[in-house]
């Protein structure tokens, strides 16, 4: 932290607070008509007041000067390269990555996931069932290759090892999300079990969650800076830029008279 200036993590914790006090208002029914109404507008206020005046810092302070490659908008830069956002991907990688360390949990402690597996059967065959009146299903009609997927697992009793499977995924990409640990290739997978449960006519909260999930890959490179990232990433780097323990040095050369 000795890097971070004391503006932006003033502005980090209004975001973070902004945001807590609009999730806990919105979540309480009973005062949304009252006080609660009053707290969530004010937590949105700040939250997003913060996020402006992150944007427009950096939008006054850096301009993008290249002859060779189109010019990216600074606010792009700022959010998806700029390690001043990753406050702002701290608050989402909480509330996303808690919320498939909540799902996970739920699945491991209750029962038929991790004992045989029937919630995930029943969830299947309620997928790719068909109303005899209408001819359809959960599964849009354009997307009969998913329901054909999905009873050829019913058909082989996949559910039996599946369902273990989703499991240890949502617990894996939450903790890999909350811990700021390769975030890019956790929210991938998160992203990945929201587009499957949504392809089998499950809406819920996955289309945000997807959302979300794309976002965090796009930002990658900053969004787990405030977590292990920080040194994953350097030390693994990228296909085009490896890192520490990939880099090839050059082997001395032995001196000569």
């Amino acid at each position: 932290m000795s890097g971070m200036k004391v503006r932006d993590l003033v502005l980090a914790l209004a975001v973070a607070g902004g945001f807590i006090l609009f999730q806990k208002a919105a979540e309480n029914t009973d005062l949304l008509s009252g006080a609660g109404a009053v707290l969530a507008v004010l937590g949105l206020i700040v939250a997003l007041g913060a996020v402006a005046t992150f944007i427009y810092d950096k939008t006054v302070t850096d301009r993008l000067d290249t002859s060779t490659e189109v010019p990216q908008p600074a606010v792009s830069r700022f959010l998806f390269h700029d390690t001043r956002s990753a406050p702002l991907w701290l608050v989402v990688r909480f509330y996303l990555g808690f919320q498939w360390l909540e799902a996970g949990y739920h699945k491991l402690t209750g029962t038929g996931w991790v004992d045989g597996g029937a919630a995930l059967k029943g969830y299947w065959t309620r997928a790719v069932a068909i109303d005899p009146k209408t001819g359809t299903g959960p599964i849009a009609a354009d997307y009969g290759w998913y329901r054909d997927f999905l009873q050829f697992l019913l058909n082989h009793d996949a559910y039996t090892w599946f369902a273990k499977l989703i499991v240890a995924g949502e617990i894996l990409v939450g903790i890999g999300i909350v811990l700021g640990g390769l975030v890019g290739i956790a929210a991938f997978f998160g992203a990945l079990l929201n587009m499957s449960f949504m392809l089998a006519g499950s809406a819920s909260t996955n289309p945000v969650l997807f959302t979300l999930a794309i976002l965090l890959m796009l930002a990658w490179q900053v969004a787990g800076y405030y977590g292990l990232d920080r040194f994953i990433l350097p030390i693994l780097g990228a296909p085009w830029r490896p890192g520490r323990i990939f880099a090839r040095h050059p082997e001395p050369t032995a001196a000569t008279s």
